[in-house]
């Protein structure tokens, strides 16, 4: 398998990534987040992206590898002021223990997929051929495919502000995993920031303040990452 793997990387980079919005949007219009058939699902997935990884012996290639030098990186705490902005604006505790325990456990899977897909395998197909285009491709790649929130009933002008910051968001993680060689400090933070949202109260200061803070924190981080870190 590893060698018809190599042989069709494209392919099959791109058969994952339609895999993957296709199951997902399947399961939002279907049961939601926050029902235990879209945790099966996502779950069956990110277990079947490890079995692959593990087939092709790309583990750590693919960013399933520790940090070295945590210091370099400011012990990553912008990462978790990133992470907790679903907090900022109070907390919601209005639904069920059964939702939310399905809501995280959902979307502690999708941070890992869609980490594992747009930076591990899309960022290392595409950085063969050239890094800035690689950096480039992830990130804007990885902002439009939330366009497809439109499709789950989401309304045009949040799902738009969210590609703005999603991409801001996306170059701050291709530049960890390109540096660092891991991407579990940006599974970490991608799991946190969507699991936390089912906490979130929805007002105008989440709506503009908050993306205005995700892009220019990550953008801020991000180039003192390539400054400080050869």
């Amino acid at each position: 398998m590893k060698k018809i793997f190599e042989k069709h990387e494209t392919l099959f980079c791109i058969l994952l990534i339609v895999a993957y919005v296709v199951v997902n949007s399947y399961c939002i219009q279907n049961f939601g987040t926050s029902d235990y058939r879209s945790t099966i699902i996502n779950t069956i997935f990110s277990f079947a992206l490890i079995v692959l990884m593990i087939i092709l012996k790309r583990t750590s290639y693919y960013g399933l590898t520790k940090v070295t030098n945590l210091k370099k990186y400011l012990y990553f705490i912008p990462l978790f002021l990133i992470a907790s902005v679903n907090l900022w604006n109070g907390v919601n505790i209005n639904n069920s223990a059964k939702v939310i325990i399905f809501h995280i456990l959902t979307m502690l899977n999708v941070g890992f997929i869609e980490e594992i897909i747009f930076r591990g395998f899309l960022f290392r197909l595409v950085e063969k051929i050239n890094l800035k285009r690689a950096i480039i491709v992830s990130s804007i790649t990885f902002g439009i495919g939330h366009i497809v929130n439109l499709l789950n009933g989401a309304d045009l002008i949040p799902t738009l502000v969210q590609i703005c910051y999603a991409i801001a968001i996306g170059y701050l993680f291709v530049t960890i995993f390109h540096k660092s060689k891991s991407l579990i400090p940006c599974i970490i933070t991608h799991s946190l920031i969507n699991s936390l949202s089912i906490f979130n109260v929805q007002n105008s200061f989440f709506l503009y303040v908050v993306p205005v803070f995700l892009t220019v924190i990550s953008l801020t981080y991000a180039i003192y990452i390539n400054k400080t870190i050869k």
